[in-house]
């Protein structure tokens, strides 16, 4: 690849940043909410597994 003068090099990644399409206000807060919940619900499923996990080891301690 050859080397290409900084001046082109800025020239390209403003003719990049020009493609980019940004979200709307409703998508982001649509997405916003989406991972929200999201996070709420693994939250909940891991701290269900690391409960079980901890009642198991308890359990086993007891016969030690």
């Amino acid at each position: 690849m050859a080397k290409q003068s900084p001046a082109e090099f800025i020239s390209q990644v403003r003719a990049e940043g020009r493609k980019v399409v940004w979200p709307t206000r409703e998508e982001t807060i649509r997405t916003s909410i989406f991972v929200f919940i999201l996070t709420l619900i693994l939250s909940l499923f891991f701290l269900g597994v690391d409960s079980a996990f901890g009642a198991v080891v308890r359990w086993l301690l007891q016969l030690i």
